[in-house]
């Protein structure tokens, strides 16, 4: 069994912990403080495993944390950030943990999510839920954000051709670009087949 031979500051908040087998720890110095370590003690194997885990399960932790303090993200989107740095049992720990305590709420980053794409990119409904499905929300969750928009993709659809595709419309041509375009943006054949009948209609009585 390891023998603690000394223990010492070493960087910021970091302790080194020198054994008399192997090769020395470098830990909080908050965890040290609370395996209430000293110079002499026996360190088991699986006390310098939970030490390990603790420390990186700590950095992890900060990392989740400034992460998104400096953007919103799903707790998929957050675990692939940390995936990069940490093991997968360490991302799910820091993961389950900011969504116990609400720094994580996929619902609230739908809700916002969704009024982007539909209010500000005028997105129809189907590219919006590629959009979502690619930020790692479930089907529900997706299903509940875009519900308040359901009856309005057509307003937004004529929206999205006032201030894009007006000047590109050609109504001899059946429209085929810009109908191409629409469908990129998520709408559907029906609802674009309908507003541009509706637009075409009124440039003829103009």
């Amino acid at each position: 069994m390891p023998l603690i031979t000394d223990i010492a500051p070493y960087k910021g908040s970091t302790i080194r912990i020198d054994l008399d087998e192997g090769e020395p720890l470098f830990i909080n110095s908050e965890i040290v403080y609370s395996f209430n370590l000293k110079k002499g003690m026996s360190l088991p194997q699986s006390a310098i495993e939970q030490l390990i885990h603790d420390n990186e399960l700590r950095k992890a932790k900060e990392r989740g944390l400034y992460l998104m303090d400096y953007a919103d993200n799903t707790y998929a989107g957050l675990f692939k950030k940390l995936q990069k740095n940490y093991s997968d049992d360490i991302c799910y720990e820091v993961c389950d943990k900011l969504s116990e305590i609400g720094v994580i709420n996929d619902r609230r980053y739908a809700a916002n999510f969704a009024r982007k794409l539909i209010e500000v990119k005028l997105m129809g409904r189907y590219r919006a839920v590629q959009e979502m499905k690619q930020k790692g929300l479930t089907k529900s969750v997706i299903e509940d954000a875009l519900e308040p928009y359901e009856d309005g993709y057509r307003e937004r659809l004529r929206e999205l051709i006032e201030k894009k595709y007006m000047k590109k419309l050609d109504f001899e041509d059946r429209n085929r670009k810009v109908t191409a375009a629409l469908v990129r943006y998520g709408y559907s054949f029906d609802d674009i087949k309908a507003v541009l009948r509706e637009i075409g209609e009124e440039i003829e009585e103009e």
